[in-house]
């Protein structure tokens, strides 16, 4: 039987069910930054294939059938938009150690939909991702939609990181917006 997975609000809680049963409970004031890794413009949901979730003592990746993508994108706008933690990455650049790439080979892919890992798993993997925002799904629809009026997009690229300003408070160097 395949298991299913879902994702959903609890509280100040972000609550991971597996076949209707709670396997997990992320705190949201434990997320320090959420990567949506996006196939393809990453200008629908549906181009999202994985999100990466930092939090304050390792990370949780939810695969696309899980629906956090959903939690972050159309839920709670005004917390993801105070927190300014949502970072959008195309799947080109978000290499993953081969463990985690391969679950799918192994045919245990719908068992991996949800997993923790430590810290020092992949963070030097996300360290290396070439990062979008942060941006709320809303904030990049609306870029997408000044791109496509006629004089309405200057030719600048798409908010990515660059090393010049000084980063947020409380951000390391890396979260940096260009734009």
């Amino acid at each position: 039987m395949k298991s299913t997975w879902r994702t959903l609000w609890q509280q100040q809680d972000i609550v991971v069910y597996r076949d209707d049963v709670e396997v997990d409970r992320i705190a949201a004031s434990r997320i320090e930054s959420v990567y949506l890794v996006y196939r393809g413009q990453g200008d629908s949901p549906g181009d999202i294939g994985v999100s990466v979730v930092e939090l304050d003592d390792g990370y949780a990746l939810f695969e696309a059938q899980t629906g956090f993508a959903g939690r972050v994108n159309f839920e709670r706008h005004a917390f993801w938009q105070e927190k300014e933690c949502v970072y959008w990455v195309p799947a080109a650049s978000a290499t993953l150690p081969w463990r985690l790439r391969l679950g799918a080979w192994t045919g245990s892919a719908p068992a991996r939909a949800y997993r923790r890992l430590e810290r020092s798993e992949i963070e030097g993997c996300v360290a290396n991702w070439a990062l979008e925002g942060p941006e709320t799904w809303e904030d990049r629809k609306k870029r997408r939609i000044e791109r496509g009026r006629p004089f309405g997009h200057s030719g600048s690229p798409p908010a990515t990181l660059s090393s010049s300003p000084a980063p947020p408070a409380g951000r390391p160097a890396r979260f940096q917006r260009r734009g």
